[in-house]
């Protein structure tokens, strides 16, 4: 069997596909009217320059770190566990694990709200109807990857294809019908068809509404990293991540910015979801709405596949290392982590039946999960810049993508809302208890450091519920 798993491993093209079909989901979709409602062409540019800096530093740890620590299979985990001990990379695990299963639920939800635009039985995504059909495809992708990571991978692969022929079409589309007065009408951003004065604290204003948005449409950056242990060739996953981000970076770009070319940003909010498919039902008729609503479900069935996956693979890479309970580790004779996987897809059909009596709920525990993906992001490229301090001192370049992606992450941090990121301490709570669970079976005693940073954990989880309760803070 291990001869079989060998032969089986992910080649550069998958490791590509699981980054970019990782990345673009059903955000991708609606993107133009989320950035280009508060911000014009101008501040979408800087937008994007920022944002481009960043995550491709943050690329280029991954890069780094996969090439001079290739014994680290768990990727963005296990760069946590190296840099700063064992509970900060088990917690750095735990608050991915969360943010990936309950990425899936928003995923099921948004699928059957696409397909709800066909058949209004699932209009809302969280109807009987909808939650029956989302829970068959649930358990049809969990039996699908069961069958072997790498035959899930090169599906992911051939959807990633499939889901960005509508975009490429919206792209061709909207550069036929680019007009540049148009553009620079709404250059620097607009009021209804009033035109704002170009000053610096005005754009910096839009700046700052896009870059919330950017932070969410690149989550998935790591998508490669995780299946490192997977990869035929190491170098190949840091190749990959780069790959993958630069071309979903233009794909973004142009979106955004050529749409303000074809309808004037005071115009924009105005378009109904997903925003690319009414933005080319008025360039092309409504054929175009058509071909892109049956984009929008081919790609979010694409993120669907690429989060199970990611959700599957990590707690199994943990429980390999004795850092989560062994039962996790077990894989079936096609390679697959069939008990992560198994408590994974059970926790989502959970979140799913929870949306027939409330989706407020489930929002608010998606905007923590999505906070809670921020934090191994940002030990990644603290872990870049100790590595390079400690290790490679000579490459003056390493030390400064350590210093540029350290100085990002702090700020994605701060920037997803100090409270969120209080409130978000609530998801690691119960991995409190699973920790001292795991270390005890092991015959290890928990360190000062770990009472101290637990203790930060729960002093911080009180703090969020005081203002919640309170009424201080409203996130719901």
């Amino acid at each position: 069997m291990s001869e079989q798993l060998e032969q089986n491993k992910l080649s550069k093209t998958a490791l590509i596909g699981l980054v970019i079909g990782s990345m673009i989901g059903g955000g991708a979709f609606n993107i133009i009217s989320d950035m280009g409602s508060n911000a014009g062409g101008l501040a979408i540019i800087i937008g994007w320059i920022i944002t481009a800096v960043g995550m491709i530093s943050l690329a280029f740890v991954f890069q780094n770190l996969t090439n001079k620590r290739p014994d680290l299979d768990g990727g963005i985990y296990s760069y946590a566990r190296a840099g700063f001990g064992d509970f900060v990379g088990f917690s750095s695990a735990w608050g991915y694990w969360f943010a990936a299963f309950l990425g899936n639920v928003a995923y099921a939800t948004l699928l059957m709200s696409a397909v709800g635009n066909f058949f209004p039985i699932f209009k809302g995504g969280n109807t009987l109807p909808s939650i029956i059909v989302a829970s068959i495809l649930l358990w049809g992708v969990h039996f699908l990857i069961l069958r072997g990571v790498e035959t899930a991978a090169l599906i992911n692969s051939i959807v990633t294809v499939a889901k960005l022929i509508p975009i490429f079409l919206a792209i061709v589309c909207m550069l036929v019908a680019f007009h540049f007065d148009t553009f620079m009408a709404g250059f620097a951003g607009m009021k209804g068809n009033i035109t704002l004065p170009l000053n610096f604290s005005n754009i910096m204003e839009q700046v700052k509404s896009t870059m919330l948005i950017t932070v969410w449409v690149f989550t998935g950056i790591e998508g490669a990293v995780v299946f490192s242990g997977r990869a035929k060739t190491k170098k190949d996953v840091g190749t990959a991540t780069v790959i993958g981000l630069l071309l979903v970076l233009i794909i973004y770009f142009l979106l955004t910015v050529l749409a303000q070319g074809v309808i004037e940003q005071g115009h924009i909010s105005q378009l109904d979801q997903p925003s690319m498919a009414s933005l080319l039902a008025h360039i092309v008729g409504p054929w175009g709405s058509t071909v892109v609503n049956i984009g929008l479900i081919i790609s979010v069935l694409g993120a669907w596949l690429g989060w199970t996956l990611l959700a599957g693979e990590l707690p199994f890479v943990v429980a390999k290392d004795k850092m989560f309970p062994k039962w996790f580790a077990k894989q079936n004779s096609n390679g697959a982590p069939v008990n992560s996987l198994l408590i994974t897809n059970i926790l989502v059909q959970l979140f799913l039946i929870s949306m027939l009596f409330t989706e407020s709920a489930y929002q608010f525990a998606f905007s923590l999960a999505s906070s809670a993906i921020l934090i191994p992001y940002a030990f990644s490229a603290f872990y870049q810049f100790k590595y390079t301090i400690q290790e490679d001192r000579k490459s003056h370049v390493q030390l400064v993508i350590g210093i540029i992606s350290s100085i990002y992450a702090i700020w994605l941090i701060y920037a997803a809302g100090v409270d969120y990121l209080l409130l978000t301490m609530l998801l690691y709570i119960p991995g409190l208890f699973v920790y001292y669970t795991v270390q005890k079976n092991k015959g290890q005693k928990l360190i000062t450091r770990d009472y101290v940073l637990m203790g930060f954990i729960v002093l911080f989880a009180i703090i969020g519920i005081i203002r919640l309760a309170t009424g201080a803070v409203n996130v719901f």
